[in-house]
């Protein structure tokens, strides 16, 4: 994969008789290129779980970029990381690596092409095509070394830290509330 391609993202609902009934079929309405490097496809969201399902409803993905969904809720993106994405990031003040960052949350990370390295405080994980990351709430931080773009899917379920592993996080938890700068700081 060598240049950007969109996703196809098709919706069901219900018609007026309860029928099953395709709603959408296309292309996801939000894509966002933040400059950093990395878009984000919006593919859907729910404000919570159990999800309220009704026959239609609005475009869930409008509002703005946000990494984390929201609490108590869910989110499914689709993330192309660019060669060189990383170089398009500004330093960090305290030196850990450009992307690091943690959410609150569950996060499923499937590797559909390409190639990329998970950063974690201690270690460094090469993945490829297939490859699935259940992300737990951890610091990590995504790095495409090759030449081609790598696209990921990512499932995110809102989640909240046990009270045994908060103790030993820092005081100060920096918590990911926007998409690659957080626009408000959040405390954990």
């Amino acid at each position: 994969m060598t240049d950007r391609r969109p996703a196809r993202r098709v919706v069901t609902g219900h018609d007026p008789n309860g029928k099953s009934i395709v709603l959408e079929d296309g292309t996801p309405p939000n894509i966002r290129d933040r400059g950093t490097g990395v878009d984000f496809i919006e593919i859907w969201n729910t404000p919570s779980v159990p999800a309220p399902i009704t026959a239609r409803e609005p475009e869930p993905t409008d509002g703005p970029l946000v990494t984390p969904p929201a609490a108590g809720g869910t989110k499914i993106r689709i993330n192309d990381f660019f060669p060189g994405h990383i170089d398009k990031l500004p330093e960090r003040a305290d030196g850990r690596h450009k992307m690091m960052h943690r959410t609150q949350s569950v996060d499923y990370g499937i590797v559909l092409e390409g190639e990329i390295w998970m950063i974690l405080d201690d270690s460094e994980v090469h993945l490829t095509p297939g490859t699935v990351v259940i992300q737990r709430g951890t610091d990590h931080a995504w790095e495409n070394r090759s030449d081609q773009v790598c696209r990921m899917a990512f499932i995110l379920v809102s989640g909240e830290f046990a009270p045994e592993l908060r103790a030993t996080l820092p005081q100060h938890l920096e918590l990911r509330t926007g998409a690659v700068f957080n626009d408000t700081p959040a405390q954990g």
